[in-house]
């Protein structure tokens, strides 16, 4: 055991050092997303935000009303093939942003299939690592296709296309625990907007707070698959969301969501979607107001 995980350190360190040296930088890059991909299906003119159903994981695909084209996430690694066929059923033939919130592998675990399989605009990942084959099969992959990761932290933003707005809202700084360390993710349509959390616990939350970001969204990804260290109730009300989305698996050892934090949103007045009850969940929205389709 010792000595495996020695040699996962050093081939992390290695494939680390040489996305470096080959130019594949985790320190921000300034260049805007590039937007020169050919338009997925669109929704006649309306924005797409669907929450993929990959069971004890997260991924979020986002299609602009132009057809531009944004992957947040990809799920676990039993999720490659079900990420790719995801990818046919909306049309992707090319991802204008990717990000990958942070490190753990029921966010990024089908990142490398994606990355392997599509061509990426920008890639965006946090200043965070991790001594894992999974976060090694990621940097191996972008190294591959010869891409310069961008830092997420709080503070970049860019127009997915002329209609769509996204601020990324956080990191603030540098976390011990790579949930905080999640890039949170605002995007903007007209008067609608969604508050996208990844594994953001209540330390990332205050920041957020505290820094005085616009949080308000009508729809929010519950942080953390509804763990009890997200969604404090001073974050949820200052998001003030309509709707809220939980992305977690039918089978999952965690109990999530938490019934202290189900029973916040209900306090709140928030409709509640979760993939293990409803699969995948399309958020639809037209600038004016968002509607829901669901799997089942």
């Amino acid at each position: 055991m010792k000595t495996s995980k020695i040699s996962t350190l050093l081939l992390t360190g290695v494939i680390t050092a040489m996305l470096f040296l080959s130019g594949c930088s985790l320190e921000i890059i300034p260049a805007a997303p590039e937007n020169d991909s050919k338009p997925a299906s669109t929704g006649e003119g309306n924005l797409r935000v669907v929450f993929l159903d990959v069971g004890q994981g997260a991924s979020q695909l986002i299609i602009s009303p132009s057809g531009k084209t944004m992957l947040i996430d990809a799920g676990n690694n039993d999720k490659e093939e079900l990420m790719l066929q995801y990818m046919e059923q909306y049309g992707i033939t090319k991802l204008d942003t990717v990000i990958g919130t942070h490190p753990d592998a029921d966010h990024i675990g089908g990142l490398d299939a994606v990355i392997n399989h599509i061509p990426v605009g920008s890639i965006y990942m946090p200043k965070a690592q991790a001594n894992t084959k999974t976060f090694e099969s990621v940097l191996r992959a972008i190294k591959n296709k010869k891409l310069k990761v961008q830092t997420a932290k709080a503070g970049i933003s860019w127009d997915m296309d002329d209609e769509v707005h996204v601020d990324m809202l956080a990191p603030h700084k540098s976390y011990d625990d790579s949930n905080n360390m999640s890039a949170v993710v605002k995007i903007t349509y007209g008067r609608t907007s969604f508050l996208l959390t990844g594994d953001a616990e209540a330390d990332s939350e205050r920041d957020m707070l505290q820094a005085g970001a616009d949080l308000q969204a009508d729809v929010m990804l519950v942080g953390h698959h509804g763990s009890k260290s997200s969604t404090t109730l001073a974050f949820l009300k200052r998001v003030h969301p309509k709707y809220a989305v939980i992305q977690v698996g039918a089978d999952n050892t965690y109990g999530h969501p938490k019934s202290v934090i189900l029973n916040r949103l209900k306090q709140q007045g928030v409709t509640v979607y979760r993939n293990d009850l409803q699969g995948t969940i399309e958020a639809e929205s037209n600038g004016q107001k968002v509607t829901f389709r669901t799997e089942r």
